[in-house]
């Protein structure tokens, strides 16, 4: 499947909340707390691919997801990727690390998700702040901010692990 994402940083979540909900959204799942481990074989062949092999839990779920390389897009994240939930974490990442997979990064957030048809909106609370990500095709996301008079500008391409490494000021730009 290709995935086609955008962040926004938001100042007023609330807010944010009432406006979209006015938007004729619907909620699909109540605020709820995320764990993602970001895996890479220790000569970082996934990173230098641009590629990612994350392992989220949400609840007694968890989830084993593939991110392909990025396209090429000025205003949108675009990637290939692949996703399978599965029964037991634990045996889990004893294959990766059997497989010579480590854990390189992990960091929590709190989600709340909204549908509008085939468009996903994710209000995140993390340690760098608050995102809305939307998920769909390039048309529906637009439509979307403009219905809540956000421009393009706005539209943030990096993931969180490339927004905490910028936060932090481990890396300058996205690669």
């Amino acid at each position: 499947m290709v995935e086609t994402e955008v962040k926004i940083r938001v100042n007023d979540l609330n807010s944010l909340k009432d406006k979209i909900l006015n938007l004729n959204v619907k909620l699909e799942k109540d605020r709820h707390y995320e764990e993602n481990t970001l895996f890479d074989l220790p000569t970082q062949d996934l990173y230098k691919k641009r590629q990612a092999l994350r392992v989220r839990t949400v609840g007694k779920k968890t989830f084993l997801t593939f991110k392909g390389p990025p396209k090429k897009s000025r205003k949108f994240k675009i990637r290939t990727e692949y996703e399978t939930e599965v029964k037991n974490e634990k045996q889990l990442r004893k294959i990766l690390k059997s497989l010579g997979f480590i854990p390189v990064f992990t960091y929590q957030k709190f989600r709340t998700v909204y549908r509008q048809k085939h468009l996903k909106i994710c209000l995140d609370e993390t340690s760098i702040g608050n995102f809305m990500e939307l998920e769909g095709e390039r048309n529906q996301i637009v439509r979307f901010t403009n219905a809540l008079g956000i421009p393009k500008k706005e539209f943030i391409k990096l993931d969180y692990i490339q927004l905490l490494k910028k936060e932090t000021g481990e890396i300058s730009e996205a690669p």
